[in-house]
């Protein structure tokens, strides 16, 4: 195949359906890809990796460093920029999960020593492992280099289902390569590589999982196995293999994983792989390699598909850029500095790194029921690794918007993960299985964020039936305390509970109850919206009723300041209660959790004494008693914006008839909490999660209402926004935009004025056109009026 031909098959396997008709951007200095710096959030707790990967990409080629243990990631992703010392470049990651880590499959490690230990049993990582600085490392969109203290300069490239390396050691040194096998993030249970010397190959698998498994057993468990072959353009000079502690010089073969110890993680001196040797003085080493979840034949058959023999380096490079430039490329921005652009598309591109891309190139895949299943009907693409409690609040409402088929995908996805666990949605998937980490039901509030933002291919009368059943009828899971707290096993924890008193109780299968409570009161109300889409008004009747479940645990007299959401006994009276209480609550305090009924913010005001006193409340709420912004680690009484169940919060003014002090405080968060730097993402980025809170803020508006496509308004951070879609372009612009002039002034839709806070669906729908006067002073007649503030959906009293 020629090398023209050769990349355009690369980049048609390379792009999926991300490739926008008529708007790709030009390549060149000023292009979406290039402003991208894979190394935000890669310290601090933004658990992001450098590596190479494409849009939704089944391969993430990245390091791994470490802290000097060889048992524990440095961080859930593999890379802590703190740590300056590499034991691996694995083919798969995920970016900003917790725990301890997931995936990390497969690391190659080159070594310019002989092999005389087993890498197994290099504790400390003190042997197999190297340094280097930041001075030698690059990492752009689909390309990471690093230059090792021991000379060998490592480059990195991906297509979707493969990836390329290229390996240059040092004159007058050993050129040893190692693939440890079994050495996965959090362990392996099984592992077996073998080397073709004749034909230059290395092909193998792992079986792994655990994800979070050291919190609770019903995790230590693997549910899948990644096959992958690696083709070389060097011949090796030696082989070698290891299988715990015995090294065999010469031998080609190994097995054997790490085991998940007693507490979750890989289990000291136990492990397998193999290494081959090269001649330096042959020059740089390559390898191809394929991935898959199916079996070593389809990994063979992507490599063919997407990174044929003869394919450069370079091309891959190069076609991931135009992949990247294509897919980022949905919005065009202009203004703002280059440090805003950079934190503007390096955070739209962590947004679209997950889900991936889980069927090969014949469309087979591995369903949760460990059976191998093709994608049919309409269906291109089966996706995995899903953070539904995480990526329901803004992260599958922006994908989807940009890209309906994709977004479709995922949903169906979904939905065949259900079907293939006898009939359970997973809360959190990864790859084939699923682990049930964090609480609440977010499949469904997911599944109506995709309808609602245009996604609507996919099997909506199938997925809404199979969750209605989930939501009212109890199965053995939901009464079981397998897991709890952290990974409760049932999709609806004590649902019988639920459809008995009207609230999840302090004592239940839940990891607390007024946090399920409120997430199963999301879950209700996104069914609602389901019910509306499938034309089921009995349906919509019956869950906006139970929407409404949330007022069953607000305690009008719960502190000395007014009523707040907490934990409720099962025989109707309150436990003793703080407002800075996390019991019964999930990665926050009562005081955060007070906000998050985001479909019903009227109601709440109403409840907390009208606007004014929710409004004051508020105020207290982002700030501390000396008046200074409180945003995050200022005490459980406050705001922590670096997670999830504060992030709809800053929004609630425009409910409340002071949009100026939403477009206040979300500019600041903007401007202090994210940055252009390793430690730019202020925690967990959560596949992309709090990313997708920040593009959102940095145009203008927000997501606010699970399941519903209204926009509830900010203000934009740049001069011109345009976002591409198929119904219509909405284009953005603000000619005062700036880092200081956040609050709005005037504002026309289509040439009108506006005076609304929000934007009606019609604008996802097909686009349009918006013109913002901003300015450095409030403007508090803007947006003010209670017959303007953005529609909330009070149900019946429960």
């Amino acid at each position: 195949m020629s090398g023209s031909t050769s990349l355009k098959s690369l980049f048609l396997f390379a792009s999926v359906s991300l490739a926008m008709a008529g708007s790709a951007w030009a390549q060149d200095a000023a292009s979406p890809a290039d402003a991208v710096n894979p190394l935000i959030g890669s310290t601090n707790g933004g658990d992001t990796f450098p590596g190479a990967v494409l849009p939704l990409g089944m391969l993430q080629w990245s390091p791994e460093n470490t802290r000097g243990k060889h048992t524990h990631a440095a961080s859930p992703s593999g890379y802590e920029y703190k740590f300056t010392r590499i034991r691996g470049f694995s083919l798969t990651h995920l970016s900003g999960a917790g725990c301890a880590g997931a995936s990390g499959d497969v690391p190659f490690m080159p070594v310019t020593q002989a092999v005389t230990s087993s890498p197994s049993i290099d504790a400390k990582d003190a042997t197999y492992a190297t340094d280097f600085t930041h001075q030698n490392e690059t990492a752009k969109a689909g390309d990471y280099r690093v230059t090792l203290a021991d000379g060998v300069q490592v480059e990195l490239g991906a297509a979707l289902r493969s990836g390329m390396a290229r390996f240059t050691y040092p004159a007058g040194k050993p050129a040893n390569l190692l693939i440890r096998n079994s050495d996965s993030e959090v362990g392996s249970s099984d592992a077996d590589v073998q080397v073709d010397k004749a034909s230059h190959t290395i092909t193998g698998s792992v079986t792994s999982g655990n994800f979070c498994g050291y919190l609770a057993k019903a995790d230590q468990r693997s549910y899948y196995t990644l096959y992958y072959v690696a083709q070389f353009d060097q011949p090796f000079t030696e082989t070698g293999a290891w299988e715990n502690d015995q090294v065999k010089k010469g031998a080609s073969t190994a097995k054997g994983g790490t085991g998940y110890g007693d507490k979750g993680f890989p289990e000291p001196g136990k492990g397998s792989g193999v290494w081959v040797g090269f001649d330096p003085t042959k020059g740089p080493v390559t390898v191809r390699v394929g991935i898959s979840y199916v079996s070593l034949d389809n990994a063979k058959a992507n490599l063919a598909a997407e990174i044929p023999q003869g394919t450069t380096l370079a091309q891959v490079h190069e076609s991931a850029r135009k992949a990247w430039n294509d897919a980022l490329g949905r919005i065009s921005i202009d203004g703002g500095t280059a440090d805003q652009r950079s934190t503007f598309y390096t955070a739209l591109y962590h947004v679209l790194m997950h889900p991936n891309v889980y069927s090969d190139v014949n469309g087979q895949y591995r369903g949760f029921d460990q059976q191998t299943h093709q994608v049919d009907g309409s269906q291109k693409i089966q996706y995995a690794n899903f953070s539904g409690w995480d990526i329901y609040r803004s992260h599958l409402q922006l994908l989807t918007w940009l890209f309906p088929k994709e977004g479709s995908d995922i949903a169906q996805s979904l939905y065949n993960q259900a079907k293939q666990n006898d009939g359970e949605w997973d809360r959190w998937t990864h790859n084939s299985g699923g682990t049930h980490v964090m609480s609440g039901d977010p499949a469904v509030p997911a599944l109506a964020d995709i309808w609602a933002f245009g996604g609507r291919d996919f099997d909506l009368k199938g997925s809404y039936a199979s969750l209605v059943k989930a939501a009212t009828v109890p199965t053995a899971h939901d009464s079981s305390d397998d897991g709890c707290n952290v990974e409760c096993v049932g999709q609806r924890p004590s649902l019988d509970q639920w459809l008995k008193l009207h609230y999840i109780a302090t004592q239940s299968h839940a990891w607390g109850g007024a946090a399920e409570t409120l997430e199963d009161v999301t879950a209700d109300f996104a069914l609602s919206q389901l019910a509306v889409y499938s034309g089921d008004k009995a349906g919509e009747k019956q869950f906006l009723a139970r929407a409404g479940y949330w007022r069953n645990i607000f305690n009008p007299k719960a502190a000395p300041e007014g009523g707040y959401i907490q934990n409720r006994n099962a025989d109707g009276s309150w436990p003793a209660f703080k407002p800075e209480t996390d019991d019964g609550f999930v990665e926050a305090s009562a005081a955060v959790y007070l906000w998050m009924i985001p479909f019903d913010v009227h109601g709440l005001f109403q409840q907390l004494g009208g606007y004014p006193k929710a409004s004051a409340r508020l105020d207290r709420f982002f700030h501390d008693d000396n008046g200074k912004w409180a945003l995050t680690k200022a005490g459980p009484l406050h705001s922590e914006l670096d997670n999830e169940p504060s992030v709809a919060a800053p929004w609630l003014y425009d409910f409340a008839g002071q949009p100026y002090k939403t477009q206040e405080s979300v500019r600041i968060v903007v401007n202090t909490l994210w940055k252009n730097t390793p430690d730019g993402i202020p925690g967990n980025d959560d596949l992309g999660e709090m990313s997708s809170w920040y593009v959102w803020s940095a145009l203008g508006f927000y997501p606010e209402i699970p399941g519903r496509a209204e926009l509830v308004l900010g203000s934009p951070l740049f001069t011109r926004a345009v976002v591409h879609h198929p119904g219509g372009d909405l284009t953005i612009d603000a000619p005062k935009a700036g880092a200081d002039t956040p609050f709005v002034h005037t504002l026309t839709l289509d040439g009108k004025p506006h005076h609304k806070p929000w934007l009606p669906t019609s604008v996802v729908d097909h686009g349009g056109h918006l013109e913002f006067g901003l300015q450095d002073k409030a403007d508090t007649a803007w947006g003010s009026s209670l017959k303007d503030v953005p529609p909330s959906f009070s149900p019946p009293h429960a």
